[in-house]
């Protein structure tokens, strides 16, 4: 079954919302962030600008997650990022 670019949205906040409230997250989540983003940029899946600009910050986020010594850390310090991107992320599935 293939994901549509609502399924991915949903699926990427979903794991972005459950590191913030959980403050940690496994080196899989954060490859899945990886393939994500990659997925929305190989596609130009995404038309909104704001959510666009944000996909690299989202990427790197994942890349030095999957790599983090110190997880909890890692979301602590992108807690504020997280937010944002969360909600540009409600903004465009709204669309």
């Amino acid at each position: 079954m293939t994901l549509t670019v609502h399924n991915q949205l949903q699926l990427l906040h979903d794991i972005l919302t459950e590191q913030t409230e959980d403050c940690c997250g496994a080196a899989s989540e954060y490859q899945q962030i990886k393939r994500l983003v990659q997925s929305f940029m190989a596609e130009n899946s995404i038309s909104d600008e704001q959510l666009l600009q944000l996909l690299p910050e989202i990427y790197n986020y994942g890349r030095q997650g999957e790599f983090a010594q110190n997880d909890e850390e890692h979301v602590r310090a992108n807690q504020m990022n997280i937010e944002s991107w969360v909600n540009a992320i409600n903004g465009n599935s709204q669309k």
